[in-house]
């Protein structure tokens, strides 16, 4: 229908970044949702959602806070309050509290979203993995790091088994534990972790980004800190390369690379000349 491929093509403009072109056309899709099928109608529910995650991502949180309210209360009175998409909503106001440090409002949100996605989905599926994931990264920020490790790690074990060692989300599990554990000073468990997160992203070809560069940096500086060196130049190295090709030699990022890795270079050859 007509609502649906205005929100096709808006979700298009959303996913690319283009907010002047996806808002009018989820502002039309509403309103042809609230005029066919009625203000309380499900998909009336989804389209507000849609418009208020657009809203969201340009931090207009005070336009986007109440049509996450009123989609929240759709679902509850139409879906119940124990249905997926009830518990999607739910997140998806936690996820905005959150955005904004309203720890306190955002919490119970997230925990509520967690018990209905394991009552109802169960323990192993996808969707309860993001949930424990995104309770993670709230008390992470928090520095509530006790707390955080063990939703992380359940994630991570729930996407690796349901969806695979190569899956995008398994990489982004990999990723956040151990940017965790980085932050944490716990190199020896973020290590390799990050480690495989770059063999996920090489067997997906997603190497050629600004992403993997830094996050290869950030490898070669836990190698640096835990004194593993060769292995700290190789992968400065390698950032280096890369940030020259996606930035150009002249950048600011790529010249920061280059000094980093020529001051290891001289470092490791005051070491070798101390032991002759």
């Amino acid at each position: 229908d007509t609502a649906s491929s205005l929100n096709n093509l808006a979700g298009l403009y959303y996913s690319q970044g283009r907010y002047g072109e996806a808002e009018p056309l989820y502002v039309e899709a509403l309103e042809i949702r609230k005029a066919k099928l009625g203000d309380r109608h499900p998909d009336t529910a989804s389209s507000l959602n849609n418009l208020a995650l657009l809203y969201r991502s340009q931090g207009r949180y005070g336009e986007a806070e109440p049509l996450l309210i009123e989609a929240l209360k759709i679902r509850k009175a139409k879906l119940g309050d124990r249905h997926p998409d009830t518990a999607s909503s739910l997140n998806n106001l936690a996820a905005m509290y959150d955005s904004q440090g309203r720890y306190g409002e955002a919490e119970p949100l997230y925990v509520e979203a967690l018990e209905i996605y394991k009552t109802e989905l169960g323990d192993r599926h996808p969707d309860t993995a993001s949930s424990l994931n995104n309770l993670a990264a709230m008390y992470d920020s928090q520095g509530r790091y006790g707390e955080a490790e063990p939703l992380y790690v359940e994630a991570l074990e729930i996407y690796k088994t349901e969806l695979g060692d190569r899956h995008p989300n398994t990489a982004t599990s990999l990723n956040n534990l151990a940017e965790f554990y980085r932050v944490t000073n716990q190199y020896q468990k973020a290590m390799p972790l990050l480690e495989e997160w770059r063999i996920v992203q090489r067997s997906r070809q997603e190497t050629q980004t600004r992403r993997f560069a830094e996050r290869t940096r950030t490898l070669g500086k836990m190698y640096e800190k835990c004194n593993r060196l060769p292995e700290a130049i190789s992968a400065y190295g390698e950032a280096l390369s890369l940030f020259n090709k996606l930035l150009g030699s002249k950048d600011q990022r790529s010249l920061m690379m280059k000094a980093e890795l020529a001051r290891l270079k001289k470092r490791v050859k005051r070491t070798l000349s101390s032991r002759q």
